[in-house]
């Protein structure tokens, strides 16, 4: 009987503590975009604002923990975009204190992303993959690819935007 007890008491302990520590590298919260309106990349410390401008060049600019605009941290990044066939691979500048794509994206309203970024002195770059997507999202007042809505398991945005 005591160790039908002590297991139990096992299991629970586990069950809490896990769930805890499993998702340490995720965002917390409700979600926020970046100053700028732009994608809050928060596997990277320090976080990057992912940010198309007007003319489809990517801005990235370091954010601190409260989402405000920080100097840069001597990171390179490169961003590979587009069909697989014919990707388009992007390098960056500093301008003030963002930095600025050399291209801009290919024509075309969804197709995937790799962001690759390695910090000053870091071994290993940090990748983190998504869908750039245009569309605006119909729920909340940024593009998809920055949309912060917690809808994305609720419904299949492609078809509200059909309606």
């Amino acid at each position: 009987m005591n160790k039908n007890i002590i297991s139990l008491l096992t299991a629970i302990a586990v069950c809490t503590v896990i769930p805890a520590n499993a998702d340490d590298k995720h965002e917390h919260g409700p979600k926020k975009a970046g100053p700028n309106g732009g994608r809050v990349l928060h596997e990277v410390e320090p976080h990057l604002e992912f940010f198309v401008t007007k003319d489809r060049k990517v801005q990235l600019t370091n954010l601190d923990d409260d989402l405000k605009a920080i100097a840069l941290a001597g990171q390179t990044v490169t961003v590979t975009a587009g069909e697989r066939s014919n990707p388009v691979r992007m390098t960056f500048t500093k301008q003030g204190e963002s930095l600025i794509s050399d291209i801009a994206f290919p024509e075309g309203d969804d197709f995937p992303v790799v962001v690759q970024i390695k910090g000053k002195g870091a071994d290993k770059a940090i990748i983190e993959k998504f869908t750039m997507d245009f569309t605006k999202c119909p729920t909340c007042e940024y593009l998809e690819y920055a949309c912060i809505c917690d809808h994305a398991d609720d419904h299949d945005h492609k078809d509200e935007k059909k309606k």
